[in-house]
């Protein structure tokens, strides 16, 4: 029985990045060797097991053949005889099936160590083919080596975009497909994922609402970019640098999906595309199944972003309506990561990357204000029911009023 550390951690070692986790495969085992070495069995679909002591994981080699389509068409086959390089071989990157032994030894029967010295996403073998999540986990890893240069091989590529033209990327799960988006938003390029899956023809198949930013033109003057689709990539690095959360991250990929609605005739303007881009926000988050944190924040983003550009020309009231509309009183962190989404909008054009937005510190000066007026006076003073909410609306405009004349900005 021997025991290698296997994909990502080997892969990673090499290019001198940090190992999160390491994965293990066993060769010449059964689940009862393990078992009586102290492992649990964790596998439900082939056998995995936790060592005792560490608890990382260690999985019998295997070797898998495909009877079916999607995730759960194969059928996986671990014996003590299958070997090593058997277990690497249906894997889906050469960068991916490699394996090491304790001591430093280097098992590389695909060649992933030129790959990854050429900085090539290379698939392993025919058998690439029978998994459609690998398009996506090729796309993810392009977005997640992108500071490498990693670039996709133009045989791996020709075959994802077989793969995204024979339908079965229709057979995968909500779920793993968002496993794989949450990854690549988690990445410091997270908008490589999605240039790679359009690339290969499988973002009209995953995220038709993104893909059809692509083509729209805005006006110039605004965006020097042009493309809605380039905006989007160049928004979604903006946030990327601005934000770690995935929600806002996910919020500024979804931000403009309305622009895709606006009639030709009235191109390149886009008036109203806020509205128009609640309901194809709120479609993909309810194919991806997102959380409902990550969903709140996309559908309140895409509505508000237009206003809260505006939020330095706005009258008093005005402010006081958006805080109220975006719940900034009882929500405001949620409140901040819209501010965030909509200044990586406003940095998302070339030339502008790191500009400043005085939107965001004015709104959160406001907000800060306004919440300090509390509507206790108003109860002890008698009022009820729908006065207490008019009256409170009333105070909160004539501080705004003040701040604003504090500013020296216009008044109403």
């Amino acid at each position: 029985m021997n025991r290698y550390i296997v994909g990502g951690a080997v892969r990673d070692r090499l290019l001198g990045r940090p190992v999160m986790d390491r994965d293990w495969v066993v060769v010449g085992a059964t689940p009862e060797m393990m078992l009586e070495r102290g492992f649990r069995q964790v596998g439900a679909d082939f056998p995995v097991f936790l060592h005792p002591e560490t608890g990382e994981e260690h999985a019998l080699a295997r070797t898998e053949r495909k009877q079916g389509r999607g995730y759960h068409g194969f059928a996986v086959h671990a014996d003590p005889d299958v070997t090593l390089e058997e277990d690497l071989e249906r894997r889906d990157l050469t960068i991916n099936a490699m394996a090491m032994q304790d001591d430093g030894t280097l098992a590389d029967p695909f060649g992933g160590q030129t790959d990854l010295e050429a900085r090539t996403l290379r698939h392993v073998g025919p058998a690439f083919v029978e998994d459609p999540l690998r398009v996506l986990r090729v796309a993810r890893f392009a977005a997640q080596l992108a500071e490498y240069g990693f670039t996709v091989a133009d045989d791996t590529r020709e075959l994802m975009r077989r793969m995204s033209d024979s339908g079965e990327l229709a057979d995968l799960t909500p779920e793993r497909v968002w496993t794989e988006t949450e990854k690549a938003l988690a990445t410091h390029h997270p908008s490589r994922y999605f240039e790679v899956l359009r690339d290969v023809g499988a973002l009209s198949r995953v995220f038709p609402e993104v893909d059809a930013l692509f083509g729209v033109p805005q006006p110039a003057k605004y965006h020097p970019e042009i493309d809605t689709g380039i905006h989007t990539m160049l928004v979604l690095e903006a946030a990327a640098r601005l934000s770690r959360s995935i929600a806002v991250r996910f919020a500024a990929l979804c931000h403009d999906l309305g622009k895709a609605l606006t009639p030709r005739d009235e191109w390149p303007r886009h008036i109203g595309h806020e509205v128009r881009g609640i309901a194809p926000t709120r479609e993909l988050c309810e194919r991806l199944r997102t959380p409902k944190a990550v969903r709140e924040l996309a559908v309140l983003a895409t509505e508000m972003h237009g206003r809260v550009h505006k939020a330095c020309e706005m009258r008093a009231s005005t402010l006081v309506d958006l805080l109220e509309r975006m719940d900034a009183f009882r929500r405001p962190e949620r409140f901040r990561d819209v501010l965030t989404v909509c200044h990586a909008d406003a940095q998302g054009k070339p030339g502008h990357e790191t500009d400043p937005y005085p939107q965001a510190g004015w709104l959160e000066r406001v907000r800060d204000v306004v919440a300090e007026i509390s509507p206790r006076p108003l109860v002890e003073q008698g009022y009820r029911g729908a006065e207490i909410g008019e009256k409170l609306r009333q105070e909160r405009i004539r501080a705004v009023s003040r701040l604003k004349a504090e500013r020296g900005l216009p008044q109403d």
